[in-house]
């Protein structure tokens, strides 16, 4: 049921740390982010072929950086270890519970590094290749586009200039479907974060309610003892008081009654529990229902970005084919102001023969 970004963008690792961040004004003192552990995952995605270090915690995205080969993982204790984000200026600090968790993420942290590095090299050696294949081609296709050409007819005054109109529409159309598109990116993010957030108090629910109804079977048995044990006790207690005894008889009366009050507070704790685990549950349906809601709003937000996605392919397309038509007029033009520059040499030369013809007759 999951969706298209969630599709494109995978989790590849995952484990659990305490978040630090440097503090900007003295670089020097760890600012705790999260008040305790919490899930720390790096995220793939096939399209871009980037990969993302990805921490949320309650409402909020702790980290969210882009992992590139200029990064480096610094282990600084047996369970510390910290890397410097240039792009948003920050220095994340994790630590961890045990040397293996700390080691595994230095490991994957070094792998998926190299992955970058290698696929950067890759689109670097390709686009050599197009920079190449740009320079030999026999026309610069930019300068076309940036300016069009000025053609004269026998002199300034038969100037004609080519109309711009349709290409500053199509241009400014796809200018707007790429901030409709940027702003949905931005919505998705924002509620990505928030699903995030829901997904983490969702399991910690759960798990919770899965260990009280482990307990509340327990619970019910120990509640029936302690009412069987209580009627045992009143039925002492009532046996005591109609015999009417004295010296050790009361005593134990005593003792039996307190041992009666005892059990009616314990019996009042338990089910004091029965009725918090009663309202954690109907938490956890809200919660529940939260989560559903804002999946809903992903997908829809999913659904606009790719109408809007589709939308920018048929303006590029339009422009393509706008711009394959102004060159067919531009060769047709090129043409007829070739035929009409004959034309005219042709006028030239009857007009300095019917010159000559006059001066002779003269």
């Amino acid at each position: 049921m999951f969706l298209h970004h969630r599709e494109r963008e995978q989790p590849i690792f995952s484990t659990r740390a305490h978040v630090f961040q440097i503090d900007p004004t003295t670089k020097r003192n760890w600012i705790p982010a999260s008040k305790h552990a919490v899930t720390v995952s790096f995220f793939y995605d096939a399209n871009l072929n980037t990969y993302r270090i990805i921490s949320v915690g309650g409402t909020k995205a702790i980290i969210n950086c882009t992992i590139t080969p200029s990064m480096t993982f610094t282990k600084t204790s047996q369970k510390f270890g910290q890397w410097a984000d240039s792009r948003a200026t920050i220095i994340y600090g994790l630590g961890f519970s045990t040397e293996q968790q700390l080691h595994q993420f230095a490991e994957k942290f070094k792998e998926i590094k190299d992955a970058v590095r290698l696929a950067r090299e890759k689109s670097q050696d390709k686009e050599l290749v197009n920079v190449a294949l740009t320079i030999a081609a026999p026309q610069d296709l930019s300068d076309d586009l940036q300016s069009p050409p000025v053609m004269c007819v026998n002199g300034p005054e038969d100037k004609l200039f080519r109309s711009q109109s349709a290409d500053v529409t199509l241009s400014a159309e796809k200018e707007r479907m790429k901030k409709m598109l940027s702003e949905g990116s931005i919505c998705e993010m924002n509620l990505e974060v928030e699903f995030f957030a829901l997904q983490d108090s969702n399991t910690k629910l759960v798990a919770a309610l899965n260990e009280a109804n482990a307990n509340v079977e327990q619970w019910k048995k120990q509640l029936t003892a302690y009412q069987e044990e209580t009627d045992r006790l009143r039925e002492q207690v009532a046996e005591l008081e109609a015999h009417g005894g004295h010296g050790p008889s009361d005593l134990l009366k005593d003792e039996l009654t307190q041992s009666l009050e005892e059990l009616e507070a314990l019996l009042k704790a338990k089910d004091k529990e029965i009725h918090i685990l009663q309202s954690k549950k109907s938490e956890y349906n809200k919660i529940k229902h939260e989560r559903d809601e804002a999946i809903h709003r992903l997908t829809e937000m999913e659904i606009r970005n790719s109408e809007l996605e589709r939308r920018i392919q048929n303006s590029e397309q339009n422009l393509i084919n706008s711009l394959e038509e102004r060159d067919r007029m531009d060769t047709e033009l090129q043409k007829a102001i070739e035929i009409l520059d004959i034309k005219i040499f042709d006028l030239n030369d009857l007009r300095q023969s019917l010159v000559k013809l006059t001066d002779r007759k003269q």
